[in-house]
């Protein structure tokens, strides 16, 4: 075998590896795409909560599945984004993309975790953002510049989604 021929054999193995991971990736949103679209986010977020986070929105994910990178609704797509908390919800305004917006009565919880969608940081380097989308729990992650401020986004964030609680539960007891 010339090197030309090894040269083109190498070339036509690595456009059909790109060839099967664009396959499989719209497989993957083919499978997801029983997701309902995402929130629309309101032109004014309420009083901020906590201080503005910059840094990369890693991805989504099933709860329970931390591997399973969700990619229906443009949620599979890294990118730089500032990540804004507001008594609304918490809005991630990605670069590039779409915005992905968490209404405060659909926010769980937040918490750190080392690992998020294929992204491995090491301990506590992801703030992770639990959100029920649908009949969905998921997990939205980032890897924030100032990790510093991660212990107030959480406060925030429990704080938020039990007042939100304690609204609901008072709403369908006077009903």
């Amino acid at each position: 075998m010339t090197r030309w021929e090894l040269v083109m054999a190498l070339l036509v193995l690595f456009a059909l590896a790109l060839a099967g991971m664009r396959l499989g990736w719209r497989h993957r949103g083919e499978r997801q795409a029983t997701l309902p679209d995402l929130p629309v986010a309101p032109a004014d977020l309420g009083p901020e909560l906590a201080p503005a986070l910059t840094g990369l929105y890693v991805g989504s994910t099933p709860a329970t599945r931390w591997q399973d990178r969700i990619v229906a609704g443009g949620l599979g797509v890294r990118a730089d984004s500032v990540l804004r908390l507001g008594t609304a919800g918490a809005l991630i305004e990605r670069q590039g993309g779409t915005a992905i917006f968490l209404p405060a009565d659909r926010l769980v919880d937040a918490r750190l975790e080392p690992a998020l969608a294929g992204k491995v940081v090491g301990r506590g380097g992801l703030l992770v953002l639990r959100w029920r989308h649908g009949n969905e729990l998921l997990d939205s992650g980032l890897r924030g510049d100032d990790k510093t401020v991660y212990p107030e986004w959480i406060r925030a964030i429990e704080t938020l989604s039990q007042n939100t609680t304690q609204q609901t539960e008072g709403w369908s007891a006077g009903e």
